[in-house]
């Protein structure tokens, strides 16, 4: 395995959804304290781990203010590195060596038994011709018949050697298969060998993987600046639709969740895992005691929350117990496509979640049509603080958010765009240009996950998947003392 580095700060940082740590829950971080600088450079190393001598992975902060994440894995394979691999493998090779030599002595020895089968036909004729020349002494001189008898007596040895080769010949056959049987005892013996290693491999991979989790979301949040091909999931239900799991960071659920439709719907279908839905197995309906409006659900901390049909009322459903454990009016917010997104479908409320909490994006009539985000209570559901971005609702395709920024749509078709951000710490805006590939041409649902670091989407029947391009920064101590704005 060569050294795979990745650096997060000053240079952009692909951030992956890996779905064997969506499964898990992250470990703690180490303490930053501050250490020498690395050779040659002026970064100051704040943060360093090693699982093992040749792995590990460390942070680094510069007098610029940057901030590096490295991953280090081993450099030599690890399939390769057990001695008992490499006595197989030797092993393995003198048997094939063996195998090619006895097939050579077969051949020979084949050879060998034509020329004495030939000699036994030669030797025949002559003990026939020697009994005729008995029978009849007068057909033949002294001198002939003395050539004769000598000639005999050479050949009749053949008889013996023959007989002594044949048991050779069925000995060698009894051996190649049991050089056969041990190839293929070897054979096992050596997938076996490399199975247990993969695994290995793939454990060893997994814990880098997590440390790199936890090590970028240390860096703090991040700001989007790119958006990967989509992945399609899986191409199910009505034209719109919405499909989550849970957002909370530190959650351990795995499950799916959808919600087929934007109007009137109860129906709750829940799969075990993302390869579960992939794949339509392993799944349980649920029927909601209220009827949902829009497409803006999400799941975060064990609760669905949802919008009740033909109203602005919001409602926190557990899923562990299958109860409606509180309601709230958002007051003032449009319902019933009083305020909708581009698309319409009773889209005036969208409920999502980020690394700072549960939101909600809407508008109200005194705010003129234009788009409200809240951020709410996740047990009470109370707004505790609003902001007014000032863009028009209607003309936004879909909403979603990153580390407490809005990022919004110009539009639900095909060439749209991340067109307008919002960032709630300075609540101030800036229009940006960040294309995407839409690729089934309407989305009805458009939703990032915190745990993923993906976009969910539901794109006119299909389920379909986005990775993200952040670009992260680290607080200094500098920042730390800066006074904040409310």
């Amino acid at each position: 395995m060569s050294v795979a580095l990745l650096k997060l700060g000053a240079v952009v940082s692909t951030m992956i959804m890996v779905s064997n740590w969506m499964s898990q829950k992250l470990p703690a971080l180490v303490g930053l304290d501050q250490h020498a600088a690395r050779p040659g450079t002026s970064e100051k190393l704040i943060s360093v781990w090693y699982p093992g001598e040749d792995e590990g992975w460390q942070v680094f902060g510069s007098v610029q203010d940057r901030c590096v994440c490295s991953i280090m894995s081993p450099t030599q394979s690890v399939c390769g590195g057990d001695p008992r691999h490499d006595r197989l493998q030797r092993l393995a090779n003198h048997v094939l060596n063996i195998s090619q030599d006895m097939e050579l002595l077969n051949q020979r020895t084949a050879q060998d038994l034509q020329h004495l089968r030939d000699s036994e036909t030669l030797l025949d004729t002559l003990e026939t011709r020697l009994k005729t020349a008995h029978d009849d002494p007068l057909s033949l001189t002294s001198k002939s018949l003395q050539d004769l008898r000598w000639s005999v007596s050479q050949c009749r040895p053949l008889r013996t050697l023959m007989g002594r080769l044949r048991a050779d010949s069925g000995q060698l056959e009894s051996l190649k298969e049991e050089l056969e049987r041990l190839k293929d005892s070897l054979s096992v013996l050596q997938e076996l060998f490399t199975l247990r290693h993969y695994q290995h491999l793939q454990e060893r991979s997994s814990v880098l993987q997590q440390h790199l989790h936890t090590c970028s979301s240390q860096l703090g949040c991040g700001r989007l600046t790119g958006i990967s091909a989509p992945l399609t999931v899986r191409s199910s239900g009505s034209r719109f639709g919405s499909w989550m799991m849970d957002t909370m960071i530190d959650s351990s659920d795995n499950r799916v969740w959808v919600m087929d439709g934007y109007l009137k719907g109860r129906r709750l279908v829940e799969y075990q895992s993302l390869y579960d839905f992939a794949n339509r197995q392993n799944f349980i309906i649920h029927h909601l005691p209220h009827p949902w409006a829009g497409t803006g659900h999400v799941v975060y901390n064990g609760s669905l929350y949802y919008t009740k049909h033909h109203s602005n009322v919001l409602i926190r459903y557990s899923l562990a117990s299958g109860v409606v454990q509180h309601q709230q009016p958002l007051r003032q917010a449009g319902f019933n496509n009083t305020f909708p997104y581009s698309w319409g479908g009773s889209s005036d409320i969208d409920l999502m979640a980020d690394e700072l909490g549960l939101w909600a994006v809407y508008s109200s009539t005194p705010h003129a049509g234009t788009l409200v985000l809240s951020r709410l209570d996740p047990r009470t559901l109370e707004v505790q603080r609003s902001w007014d971005t000032g863009f028009p609702k209607r003309s936004a395709g879909e909403a979603f958010l990153i580390c407490g920024t809005l990022y919004v749509t110009d539009s639900h078709l095909a060439g749209a765009k991340v067109h307008f951000s919002f960032h709630t710490d300075t609540a101030s805006y800036e229009y940006t240009d960040i294309p995407f590939h839409n690729l089934y041409s309407h989305i009805s649902m458009l939703d990032y996950n915190p745990r993923t670091r993906a976009l969910y989407t539901w794109n006119n029947g299909h389920q379909v998947l986005y990775e993200l391009t952040l670009m992260h920064f680290i607080r200094t101590a500098r920042d730390s003392d800066a006074p904040h704005a409310d």
